[in-house]
This record gives C-alpha cells, sequence and structure tokens, in this order.
C-alpha cells in the first residue's frame, strides 16, 4: 500500500499475476487441443513472495503438460494460493476459495493460510486439499490425485529454462531465501513459512543468468528477509562459473551487478551490514532503491515489536547513506496504533518522517491478526484513534511524496515501459517498483513497446505520479530490452 489512499480492505494481493494468467489462458483456447482434464484454473493471492512460489507450482504443472486457465467453468479444478498476514488478506482468501467452490466445485488450497486448516474446513469443509506455503511438490502430488496425469509429449510440452513467469517479460522476482528468523511481536510470518533458509548462491545466480537470457532487464531481490542471507549457512563459500562465492548479501549483489540489469533490493532488514551495499548503489552496480521496514521509530514501541533501532540512530543512518549516495530512493512501511502506543509516541514518529524525507512510504493499522505475540500487550488502542492516527500519518506523508516528486521536475530520467495505453506509454524509474510505487506517464507515446528504456524529461509531479517527455537527444535514442 502507498501513500495514494486508504482502503481498510486492503490486501497484499498484486493484480499483474491475473493479467498474465488471463494472457497464458488465451493461448491455451487459440490452440485448444488439449483435453478439458489437463487444464488448471490458478488463483495467486498475496505479496511477490507468494507470486514465486505460484510461479514454481505452475512450471511443474506446465512441465508435466498441464494447462492453465483463467475461468473457473473452463479448468477441471481451482488451486488457490492463498496469503494470511493480515485479516484483510485472510478474509480475501476465504472469499476467493468460496468463490472458487461455487463455480467449479474442486478446490485445492495452498500458501500460507495453509497452515490454519481447521479454520479454512471450518468455512470451506469441501475442499479437495491444503496444504501450506511453499509446498511445491505436495500441491502438485494433490492435483495428481485429482486429475489424470497427461500424456507427456516434449514436442508440446515445452517449459522454458527460466520456467513459467508471472510478470511481464522484462522483469521478475528472484527470491533468495524462505522464512525468517525474527520474531517481531506483530508478525505471524515465521509460524508460517518457517525460520531462514537460504538458497545457494550459485543456484540464485544461476536463475537470474537464466532470467536475463530470457529477456528480464529487473531483478526484485525478495525474501522474507533480505538481508539475512546466508545467516543460517554461516555465510558458506558457494561456486558458480568456477569461481567461489560467499552466501552474503554483498557478494550477491555485487554479482548481481555485473549482469547488466537493474537489480532493485526489497524487505531489507536493517542490520549494520546493510551501510556496506549503499557504494554498490552509488557505483550504479545495483539500483539506488532500498526497501527497508522501519515499522516506528519510538525506542519503547520498537523493542515491544522486536525491532531495532530508534529515530535518532536511524535518521544519522539515512543522512549517510545519502551522502555516499545522493540518488538514494528508500521506501518503508510503518504501523500505527501498536498496544500501548501514546500521542506522544505516535507524535514522534510524525517528527520522524519529516526528518527522514523517505521517498515511498506505506502505512496499516495494528492489526490483532491471530497468534501474534502483541496481541497479549496490555492498552489496546481505540479503532476510531488508530483511524485518526492512520489519517494523520498519510497526510504528512502524502506532502513529503509530494514535494520529493516536485523536486524531480527538470531532471532526467532513464524510463523503463511498462505498459502502453490509449493516452501513451507508462513507465517507471529506477526509483519506483512496480505494482507498489508510482509510475511515469508518458502521454502522445505510442512507438515504445513493454521492457524498452527511453530518457525522459519529467515535466509534471502530483503526490504519487510523473509525467514526463521524451528527450529529444541522439544519445538518449530508445534502449531495446
Amino acid at each position: 500500500m502507498t501513500v495514494k489512499q486508504f482502503n481498510p480492505k486492503q490486501t497484499t494481493t498484486m493484480d499483474g499475476p491475473k493479467q498474465i494468467i488471463q494472457e497464458q489462458s488465451i493461448q491455451v483456447k487459440q490452440l485448444d487441443s488439449a483435453p478439458e482434464t489437463t487444464k488448471i484454473g490458478f488463483v495467486s493471492l498475496g505479496c511477490p513472495k507468494n507470486l514465486v512460489d505460484s510461479e514454481r507450482i505452475l512450471t511443474q504443472l506446465r512441465i508435466e503438460g498441464y494447462d492453465v486457465v483463467s475461468t473457473y467453468k473452463d479448468a477441471a479444478l481451482v488451486i488457490v494460493n492463498t496469503c494470511g498476514f493480515i485479516d484483510s488478506a485472510v478474509q480475501e482468501s476465504l472469499d476467493t476459495i468460496g468463490e472458487a467452490l461455487a463455480e467449479n466445485g474442486k478446490v485445492i488450497v495452498t500458501g500460507c493460510l495453509g497452515i490454519k486448516e481447521d479454520e479454512i474446513r471450518e468455512v470451506h469443509p469441501n475442499v479437495l486439499s491444503i496444504t501450506g506455503p511453499h509446498a511445491y511438490e505436495e500441491v502438485v502430488n494433490q492435483v495428481h490425485e485429482h486429475l489424470p496425469k497427461p500424456e507427456f509429449n516434449p514436442f508440446l510440452n515445452l517449459v522454458p529454462d527460466h520456467g513459467v513467469k508471472l510478470t511481464p517479460k522484462h522483469f521478475a522476482y528472484l527470491k533468495i531465501s524462505e522464512g525468517c528468523n525474527h520474531r517481531c511481536t506483530f508478525c505471524i510470518i515465521p509460524s508460517m513459512r518457517g525460520d531462514l533458509v537460504s538458497r545457494p548462491v550459485g543456484q540464485v545466480l544461476s536463475e537470474a543468468k537464466r532470467l536475463k537470457a530470457a529477456g528480464v532487464n529487473e531483478l526484485l531481490v525478495i525474501s522474507q528477509d533480505t538481508s539475512a542471507y546466508g545467516v543460517d549457512v554461516k555465510y558458506k563459500t558457494d561456486f558458480w562459473d568456477g569461481m567461489p562465492v560467499k552466501t552474503h548479501m554483498q557478494q550477491l549483489c555485487e554479482k548481481l551487478g555485473e549482469m547488466d540489469m537493474w537489480i532493485r533490493l526489497h524487505y531489507v532488514y536493517p542490520y549494520p551490514h546493510v551501510d556496506d551495499l549503499i557504494p554498490l548503489m552509488a557505483e550504479g552496480k545495483i539500483l539506488p532503491y532500498l526497501d527497508i521496514p522501519f515499522q516506528h521509530a519510538n525506542k519503547r514501541i520498537l523493542r515491544l515489536m522486536k525491532r531495532p533501532g530508534s529515530a535518532d540512530r536511524t535518521i544519522e543512518r539515512i543522512r549517510k547513506w545519502r551522502e555516499v549516495c545522493p540518488e538514494l530512493i528508500i521506501r518503508s512501511t510503518f504501523i500505527v496504533g501498536f498496544p500501548g502506543e501514546t500521542e506522544e509516541e505516535f507524535e514522534e514518529l510524525l517528527t520522524f518522517l519529516e526528518e527522514a524525507q523517505l521517498d515511498r512510504v506505506g502505512c496499516f493499522k495494528y492489526s490483532p491478526v491471530d497468534g501474534a505475540k502483541a496481541n497479549d500487550l496490555p492498552d489496546p488502542i481505540d479503532e476510531d484513534i488508530k483511524d485518526i492516527r492512520l489519517q494523520r500519518f498519510m497526510e504528512v506523508q502524502s506532502q513529503i511524496s509530494k514535494q520529493r516528486l516536485q523536486d524531480r521536475i527538470g531532471k532526467e530520467y532513464n524510463i523503463v515501459i511498462d505498459s502502453v495505453d490509449a493516452e501513451g506509454a507508462v513507465g517507471r524509474t529506477f526509483g519506483d517498483a512496480p505494482e507498489i510505487d508510482g509510475v511515469v506517464h508518458l502521454n502522445g507515446v505510442f512507438d515504445v513497446q513493454p521492457g524498452q528504456r527511453l530518457w525522459a524529461e519529467i515535466i509534471h509531479a502530483d503526490e504519487h505520479d510523473l509525467w514526463a517527455v521524451p528527450v529529444e537527444d541522439e544519445e538518449a535514442d530508445i534502449q531495446d530490452a
């Protein structure tokens, strides 16, 4: 969620996967020689981490000859990959399962909410099976139980080396680890996805190389705790292309930075060694973009959350980062209305926003998610007060966002094109992550394709988005992805 507007029913579900599945379904219909029993409906809910799980499940199903369709009526059964992060996401998952049951009748449930099988079956007792997150083999085995396995044809069942993607061709999510070792009191992710398990660095780099070969020119590096990469294996040395590489965030970023792609870091926990990544951004090896969830500014509230830091130390770190890399864009998320949060502590958070001048910010009211330890803390905040604080927070950050975007007017940026509609091209600068941050409108520009890049000058900005015109310069021609 951005500062654009607050929706109490906001979830973490992205729009992109649904659109990509619809496009793939159209391709299946055009061929339409596949028997009905090989057609599977798929709904991917939740965040980019869940999206990667969906891609892995779909890749295995496609390898085996199953086809993915976007409508319930065309499917022999439906898989729903659920989210259980916040209450609104849980409700969205339950509603989607119910819709799939009503429209199709045969539903397999997987994903984060799957660890709460009793809760799902209490509402929807007729689902075929339920599995938890990253249970790829179990999901495919459940499909085998309820649908005949297609006859394998190596000439028809072709899957690219990079597998099935649920993102446009030019960008992809690169998941580097699973699980989390932290026990933030507001979060239940470790109970869903377990402790940190880092992927071998050679495996991660090989996947990045395959994605590059497939036309990807932007990698969004994700995990539950990206900067903890390698902690669980004590940063052991692996090999890639015959060279030793440590399972460590900095070395991973250095190697990714050699691949001539935009490398964007998400979900970065504020460890001290994050400071070592800023020079890589200043040198242009990875994007000067840092998604780092601070959650609050008051030291007492952070301690109750079991989060590190305090306002003064964080402001000082941000100042030093910007000294090293003035172009740095910082995105963060915060929680207001945490149990026991006083008016003075909330005011400290607003003061922090003014001082930090963060570029992109999301904010949630504290939600007593079932299983979160913070639910047991004394002095819960009244919902009306939460609403007021959220509104005040958003008003402050909206003004900050507006001014920081206004400061870009007159500057030139390399814009990656995401889409072209009736008004022209829509793209992003290095400072905008897809489906999370704002966009750049290039009205009247039609002779471009998604994935291409062009240089453009910013001519207008509002609180969220930018407007630009292409730079008329021989050295700034459109760059093919």
